[in-house]
């Protein structure tokens, strides 16, 4: 069912790859719900992913561009402008990558030159999008823009490794940058920590299904879907939410507020074999 909340609005969406992805989902309900759009992703991601399909489907331009080169969010920017025929009203950066995660580096072995990348890939990028939206003048007056965050961002997963790193960064970017760009442009910036939900990104972290299902059994409301997500992600790039900036936003079905729930005390009763390595030890990492 479309509100029309984002009626006559213009959006960019970064990190759409393939149906699986948040973005992809808040890229079709963005249009449903009025606005109209372009996508951005990596070259590699353009070529390699679904994202052209989405493209077509939405009628929404692909501006491929490496999130962690100002040259070329300069042009995501300046191109949006121009396509959509004045200046960005929201902006959803769903961008995430590990590859130290990626290469299964334990968080007390990593490879420093990789964090580098991870916290660039991960973090960075959102300040570098916001710089650069806010040197060329992109966003217009109570606009909002939207990352993608995870609890692991204030506490401490088995697996999620130095991409809890780069949430907690990113969140700290969106308060920073927040007061800055609602002060002087009213623009509002705010992150939402997603349940964990299976994306391209997502699968690759350790014990992932262990993951899903321990949130699942916790949560009183179970685990959010990217549908969901994606509603959620509209609400704050609405009207609706002109006030509010500067805030990380929970949407895990009530995940961040538990202690322990019913449930989740019967996964105790399993084993960490899987979990242990040639000679028995468990690996934490």
């Amino acid at each position: 069912m479309s509100y029309n909340l984002l009626k006559g609005k213009r959006g960019i969406i970064f990190g759409a790859l393939n149906d699986l992805s948040i973005a992809w989902k808040v890229a079709e309900r963005a249009v449903e719900e009025g606005a109209n759009i372009t996508l951005s992703n990596t070259p590699v991601a353009v070529r390699m992913g679904e994202v052209r399909a989405l493209s077509e489907k939405l009628g929404a331009e692909i501006i491929p561009a490496d999130a962690t080169n100002v040259k070329e969010l300069e042009e995501v920017f300046s191109r949006s402008v121009d396509l959509l025929g004045g200046k960005i009203d929201f902006v959803l950066h769903s961008i995430g990558m590990s590859p130290n995660v990626r290469k299964k580096n334990t968080y007390d072995n990593l490879d420093y030159g990789l964090l580098s990348k991870t916290i660039d890939i991960s973090a960075v990028s959102f300040h570098k999008m916001i710089q650069t939206a806010k040197k060329q003048d992109a966003i217009a007056e109570y606009g909002s823009i939207v990352a993608l965050s995870y609890v692991a961002a204030q506490r401490t997963f088995f697996g999620y490794n130095d991409m809890a790193d780069a949430k907690s960064l990113l969140e700290s970017i969106a308060r920073s940058f927040g007061y800055i760009y609602g002060r002087e442009k009213h623009v509002r910036i705010n992150t939402i920590s997603q349940s964990p939900t299976i994306t391209t990104a997502g699968s690759g972290i350790k014990g992932m299904d262990h993951l899903m299902d321990f949130s699942e059994k916790m949560s009183p409301l179970g685990n959010a879907s990217a549908d969901e997500c994606a509603g959620y992600c509209i609400l704050m790039f609405s009207d609706l939410t002109r006030k509010v900036t500067m805030q990380n936003l929970y949407h895990d079905g009530g995940f961040s507020s538990m202690g322990m729930s019913l449930r989740a005390m019967n996964q105790y009763s399993k084993g960490l074999e899987e979990f242990t390595d040639e000679n028995g030890n468990v690996v934490y990492g």
